[in-house]
């Protein structure tokens, strides 16, 4: 395989959405260094990103009681918002000129996982987002500091419920095993001390606002691993966030998102140093250069939102403007994968959790659908005696295998079945 095209692709895919067509072939015309510079580099303007106006997303107010006149409306207006709120960001993936930020926003997401189900007020989500968009590739502690106090995240996790006389260890637990330090790098003493220190918080999760209640919290000292003090939320933050485990743990989250979810992150993995400072963007760009862009051995499973994205870029189709947003939704709920609803604390899976016989049929009735609104410009630009290699660079495909080939030439009569083919093709469902 031609490392070469191996990294443009994965530049193109893994840390951006995948390529509008002819992008592909401007970054293998301007070479890996260029290209590499471009995707890392955030522009002053996202001129694509500006296109997307802003959700309306506002506070409905308390949830009225069941069975009053005032709960269809409101009701109502919550799936309304719901809606807008998860085509909003689709839009933003598919229209963004810098793909990196737009990923980084949704690394986080699937990183301080936290899902409307529970939550119910898209205020709220809405607000955790801006903060992950805020902090995407900037400062961590920053990062860690304000979602602590994210009104979204506190409820998900229970914080509200959490008092002097009564701690909740949600929170703790999961603030240092899935955010900040990962799974054994606490004891359960740590957990207790630190949901002591995490009581107090009332919520209005319709307004999305967070406030302290210093009656019911515990203001006592705690030793938290190994040290002690009088801990705020924000101060044991930061604490954590300071340790060697957390730049261990990022960058082994970053591997796992970026390079592979299958195999172990290199003990020396430079990126684990490049985060020293906390600052993301150095990690990322220390990952983005690691050797193992270019070796074969790291190929990962597209997400199906990563694999939808991708492909509306290729087909030059914006989200919101697909014939139905119900049923776009219902396509992404039958692979298992929709914005701001991850299945669990933890976020999605990875690897073949995506690669099952009904995911394989949903994915293509999905690209059906999604075929039959584009006028499948670039492919249809492409002389059909060079279309088989040249869809490669259309969809940003490193290579295709010789029975993708076969396949992609048996269909050269209908533009249609070829670009089906392609789409749900393993060296496009898998980034290779």
């Amino acid at each position: 395989m031609n490392a070469k095209r191996l990294e443009i692709a994965r530049l193109s895919h893994r840390f951006a959405f995948g390529p509008r067509p002819g992008e592909f072939v401007a970054a293998l015309a301007a070479g890996v260094s260029a290209t590499r510079q471009k995707v890392l580099t955030v522009p002053a303007t996202d001129a694509g990103a500006a296109l997307v106006a802003n959700p309306v997303i506002t506070d409905l107010g308390v949830r009225p009681k069941p069975n009053t006149p005032e709960i269809i409306p409101f009701v109502t207006g919550m799936r309304n918002q719901t809606e807008q709120l998860t085509i909003w960001w689709l839009d933003r993936m598919a229209m963004s000129d810098h793909g990196l930020s737009e990923r980084m926003a949704w690394f986080w997401h699937g990183h301080w996982a936290t899902s409307i189900t529970k939550v119910d007020h898209p205020l709220a989500m809405y607000k955790q987002n801006q903060i992950l968009r805020q902090y995407a590739l900037g400062n961590f502690a920053a990062m860690s500091r304000a979602m602590v106090n994210d009104a979204a995240l506190q409820y998900w996790l229970d914080g509200q419920t959490s008092t002097a006389k009564a701690p909740n260890e949600n929170l703790a637990r999961e603030l240092m095993e899935l955010f900040i330090l990962g799974v054994n790098r606490y004891t359960e003493d740590d957990v207790k001390a630190l949901a002591r220190v995490l009581t107090g918080y009332q919520l209005s999760l319709n307004a999305a606002t967070v406030l302290v209640n210093p009656k019911r919290r515990d203001m006592g000292a705690v030793t938290l691993l190994g040290q002690s003090s009088t801990f705020t939320a924000e101060s044991a933050s930061d604490y954590l966030v300071t340790k060697a485990d957390c730049a261990t743990f990022i960058a082994e989250r970053l591997w796992y998102r970026f390079i592979s979810s299958t195999e172990d992150m290199p003990k020396n993995l430079s990126a684990v140093g490049a985060f020293a400072s906390r600052e993301v963007a150095p990690a990322v760009a220390s990952l983005a250069q690691d050797g193992a862009m270019s070796n074969p051995k790291y190929s990962m499973v597209k997400s199906p939102v990563e694999w939808f994205i991708s492909a509306c870029r290729a087909l030059e189709l914006t989200p919101s403007k697909l014939i139905d947003s119900k049923q776009l939704i219902n396509h992404l709920n039958k692979l298992g994968q929709i914005p701001f609803y991850p299945p669990n604390v933890g976020g999605w899976p990875a690897a073949e959790a995506w690669l099952s016989s009904a995911s394989a049929q949903y994915r293509i009735a999905f690209a059906s659908w999604l075929i039959k609104q584009s006028p499948l410009r670039a492919l249809n630009e492409i002389p059909v005696d060079r279309r088989v290699l040249a869809s490669a660079d259309w969809l940003g495909v490193a290579q295709w295998s010789p029975r993708t080939q076969a396949a992609l030439r048996n269909a050269l009569g209908d533009p249609q079945e070829f670009t089906l083919l392609a789409l749900c093709s393993p060296e496009y469902v898998v980034s290779a």
